[in-house]
């Protein structure tokens, strides 16, 4: 029987709960699987080193690695091939070994699309403001707008990485559909819309904090964050206080990891059983 070595390689990963949806899907359809994690802090190294990281798991033997936080974009240039989404995104979050080649895909825009048509299904989406135009920022913008946002605004710390991605989106899906935007202008932004995603690492554990002031989510907004540890943001915190439909991090983190899943092992993962398995290990 085929058994399975695949890891994750980012920082902060400690409370990932990815090792575990894996394996426990693993089990149930009896294959053999083991999920490492691979912290760049832990082993003192920068999001630089991604690369380097990659070419030590194909050479150790291992079937492939997700790729999160800070390193989806810095190692694209240390693989030997995209997918079409990988390539159109300019992120990766999975990279599967075939023979000597290391090919990078991009399951965090279908993960996010998935959760977001299941749990907010008929939120309206003419004006999104959106946090975040990293790698997974990237990902969630080109969701939104095949999803048919009609316009999302993107607001990032680096104001050209805002540009950037804003530039690359406008020039996929059409003049308007996006368009860069400073923190500044985040209290004139929200009022008029309909949503805000938050694409950033604040609020997980080792960034605990709010991305924005709480005073600027109104009850005509809903909500999404893509942090799943904690399961409960302060964000998704205060926007329940202030009437806001929300939107947590846990099912993008099942769908994508469901998705990077089938493509290590070629099997069919059960998306429903991961969901439940994702419920277990929160209450645990």
């Amino acid at each position: 029987m085929t058994s399975y070595l695949v890891g994750l390689i980012g920082s902060g990963i400690g409370p990932s709960l990815s090792p575990a949806l894996h394996e426990r899907e693993a089990r149930r359809q009896g294959l053999p699987y083991v999920y490492r994690l691979i912290d760049l802090g832990d082993l003192g190294l920068a999001a630089q080193d991604a690369g380097e990281l990659v070419r030590t798991a194909r050479r150790l033997g291992y079937d492939g690695l997700n790729i999160t936080h800070p390193c989806k974009q810095t190692v694209i240039p240390h693989l030997d091939g995209l997918s079409g989404d990988a390539a159109t995104l300019g992120a990766v979050n999975t990279v599967v070994f075939e023979g000597e080649r290391a090919i990078g895909h991009n399951t965090d825009w279908t993960g996010f699309a998935e959760s977001f048509a299941r749990g907010l299904p008929d939120a309206p989406t003419g004006r999104v403001v959106q946090l975040g135009a990293g790698g997974a920022g990237a990902a969630v913008a080109h969701a939104l707008l095949t999803l048919g946002a009609d316009e999302v605004a993107v607001v990032d710390a680096v104001p050209a990485r805002a540009r950037d991605l804003a530039e690359k989106l406008a020039a996929r899906f059409g003049t308007g559909r996006a368009r860069p935007a400073a923190q500044a202008d985040l209290a004139a932004l929200l009022p008029r819309a309909d949503g805000l995603v938050h694409a950033t690492p604040t609020g997980m554990a080792h960034h605990p904090g709010t991305p924005l002031p709480a005073e600027l989510l109104h009850p005509g907004l809903w909500v999404a964050d893509i942090v799943y540890r904690p399961l409960e943001t302060d964000l998704l915190r205060h926007a329940r206080a202030r009437g806001c439909r929300t939107l947590d991090g846990g099912g993008m983190v099942v769908f994508q990891a469901a998705h990077a899943f089938q493509l290590f092992t070629g099997q069919e993962p059960d998306a429903e059983r991961m969901l439940a398995h994702l419920a277990d290990l929160i209450t645990t």
